[in-house]
């Protein structure tokens, strides 16, 4: 019998604390975990919740909708969307967004799924398996110029070029890919050097999945809609894996934690700072050593500023 894939929670204590610190007792209003997973955030959170408080989640993928079937707490829902949906929420209607980017487990370890290159399964890489376009599918018509900048963008992958070529020679002479064991080999025929310890389609299934769930243009959409969901003194928690994600989202609190001046009207006032940037947390030693997956999170937690837009 199999045993079910388990998921361990990066950031678990430190990004609730982060979330909630500062909320009075007993804690109240809404809260989103826009990134549901497998539920180890939420959970938490709930466990801290006053009665009287919500959490409301998000999550594209099927089996985390099911997942949340196990929580039976009247204070939680979950929507099966993306959480660029955040924009559908009331302005300043939030007291707190958490967002965990990384791809859970059970996704990576089970086969059907697509995501790694360790398991041979079929090349989907889909986040909600019932919708949209798999990889397999994208990969058998898109161009070589077209596969060369999704691989070099998302993958910041020096042999994005090669391999583009490869893979449509192999299309071309024997058929489309159709598993994650063939793109594997055939990116590593196509790769010259790696650095050490790392797997040569690394970087191309990375990019790979962060194209065909459009992660970034989400993660951007999102971001901007917890600047106006978010109440004045509500937190933003996020959790990246990668440096693409966590340069977004750095940048994006930069951006607004700083008056902004109209040059063409010198004399008039700034436009006042959103946000307030309060911390970045990387895992600790025994995090990383129980859960080698924790080695490259990056948490950024910034407060929606008193200030009403």
């Amino acid at each position: 019998m199999n045993q079910p894939l388990q998921h361990i929670t990066v950031l678990l204590d430190e990004a609730v604390d982060a979330l909630l610190d500062g909320a009075p007792a007993p804690i109240a209003g809404r809260w989103v975990d826009a990134t549901f997973g497998r539920g180890g955030h939420s959970r938490r959170i709930l466990e801290r919740l006053g009665p009287q408080a919500e959490l409301l989640a998000f999550d594209k993928d099927p089996d985390a909708i099911q997942e949340a079937t196990r929580i039976t707490d009247a204070r939680f829902s979950i929507r099966h969307q993306g959480f660029r949906h955040l924009d559908e929420l009331a302005d300043g209607s939030v007291q707190g967004v958490l967002m965990d980017l990384g791809v859970s487990s059970p996704q990576i370890d089970n086969p059907e799924r697509g995501f790694s290159f360790r398991f041979e399964g079929p090349l989907d890489m889909r986040m909600d398996t019932t919708r949209g376009q798999s990889v397999a599918d994208w990969l058998e018509q898109a161009e070589v110029q077209q596969i060369a900048e999704v691989i070099r963008d998302y993958g910041e992958e020096r042999f994005a070029g090669p391999i583009a070529k490869a893979i449509v020679a192999r299309r071309e002479s024997q058929g489309p890919l159709r598993n994650t064991a063939e793109l594997a080999q055939l990116v590593a025929g196509a790769v010259k050097t790696r650095e050490a310890g790392q797997n040569p389609a690394t970087r191309t299934f990375q990019a790979l999945r962060i194209f065909i769930n459009a992660e970034l243009e989400e993660l951007e959409q999102a971001l901007e809609a917890s600047l106006r969901v978010l109440a004045p003194g509500g937190r933003l928690v996020v959790i990246s894996f990668h440096s693409l994600e966590d340069r977004i989202v750095k940048q994006f609190i930069a951006r607004h934690s700083k008056e902004v001046y109209d040059r063409r009207a010198p004399f008039a006032a700034p436009t006042p700072m959103r946000l307030k940037a309060l911390a970045r947390v990387k895992p600790g030693e025994a995090e990383v050593q129980a859960n080698p997956r924790a080695r490259s999170a990056v948490m950024r937690v910034a407060q929606r500023t008193e200030v009403a837009v």
